[in-house]
């Protein structure tokens, strides 16, 4: 029964509702105007998870890339709440993700946000422990991550090329388009990184904005299947490729092109599928989880082939992204007429198949 009413949920949402207010395609063919600060809402009862996030997909071995994937409050959605971590208010929990594919260089961790962390109200400096502070002054961001085993230091500036993943008055979900430099630094010594990043801001208005408690596993959001990939082609060009599902319908697929002072663009005709199936991951809390090892992505723009690749999973899979990982791939293929091959970067979530050791 419960199953049939995530379902029903979903359908009425996704294929009734959504279409009607969502502006994401539209909007993310014009410059983005700045609208209001970034704002992380941490004393808020209305916008119950803000989402702040850095992703550099693409450095020099053995790092591969670098992630910065935080939440403020939890989402109330079955692919990215992790339950056991929350104190007394499941609204007061943060979290921090990051990670390179190098060794042991994996940082995950909750906090609470009213006494771990320091967030101030126009989000000019988010700061999470000791652990990661991000500044944002008009259009330039900085991240400092002092974790274990690693430190990132990454200052992006921020362009206007906007990508929106969701827009609607309940939930919006953007990604900058963000030229960066920067170091890693680990115990082999500094290394310097440069190229195209993402900075992400999502800020939404969910059920567990009216408890404390987390909304038990029948009520939250049937988000079950989420990949969220980046690769840089080349010095100017970056793709932004999504499948989102919920209870077999589609919450979002597509992909993003955008080249740095030029074209920012949405395809919607996206094929993604996985090819061959990893053995699969056991979190902290014994629950399983299938992951890929093969996959494949095919877009295209009427008769015409925009985008197709086969990418294989090669690198240590790091757990945090919500319920599931991170990782990086290697994949080959086409772009508009031209081969193309190098790493990319992957998030993946797949409730469809957690269950006990």
């Amino acid at each position: 029964m419960t199953q049939l009413i995530s379902g029903l949920l979903s359908r009425a949402v996704l294929d009734v509702a959504l279409p009607f207010v969502d502006s994401r395609i539209t909007a993310s063919g014009r410059p983005f105007d700045g609208g209001e600060p970034f704002r992380p809402y941490a004393r808020s009862r209305a916008w119950s998870v803000v989402h702040y996030g850095v992703f550099v997909p693409l450095l020099p071995e053995p790092h591969r890339y670098v992630n910065t994937m935080t939440f403020i409050g939890a989402t109330g959605t079955e692919a990215f709440d992790n339950d056991e971590l929350v104190g007394t208010d499941a609204r007061d929990l943060a979290t921090v993700l990051s990670s390179t594919a190098v060794g042991d260089q994996h940082h995950y961790k909750g906090y609470d946000s009213r006494s771990d962390c320091d967030f101030a109200d126009d989000g000019s400096v988010l700061r999470w422990g000791d652990d990661l502070t991000i500044t944002v002054h008009d259009r330039e961001v900085h991240v400092a991550g002092r974790y274990e085993s690693f430190d990132v230091d990454l200052s992006l500036t921020l362009t206007d090329q906007v990508s929106y993943f969701v827009r609607t008055p309940i939930y919006q979900h953007l990604s900058l388009l963000a030229p960066y430099t920067g170091t890693i630094t680990d115990a082999s010594g500094t290394t310097k990184v440069s190229g195209l990043g993402t900075f992400e801001y999502a800020r939404a208005l969910t059920q567990q904005a009216a408890v404390a408690s987390p909304v038990p596993a029948v009520a939250k959001l049937p988000v079950d299947l989420f990949t969220y990939q980046v690769i840089q082609l080349d010095e100017r060009t970056q793709l932004l490729l999504t499948d989102v599902q919920a209870r077999g319908r589609t919450a979002c697929r597509l992909l993003h092109v955008r080249v740095l002072g030029e074209e920012t663009s949405v395809y919607d005709d996206v094929r993604f599928e996985v090819t061959a199936w990893d053995r699969p991951q056991v979190d902290r809390w014994g629950r399983r989880m299938r992951v890929p090892q093969t996959m494949r992505w095919t877009v295209r723009d009427g008769d015409a082939l925009v985008f197709a690749i086969d990418a294989t999973v090669d690198s240590p899979l790091r757990f945090g992204h919500g319920r599931g990982y991170v990782a990086a791939y290697t994949y080959s293929g086409e772009f508009r007429g031209a081969s193309v091959d190098g790493s990319g970067y992957m998030e993946w979530v797949d409730t469809r198949s957690i269950g006990s050791r």
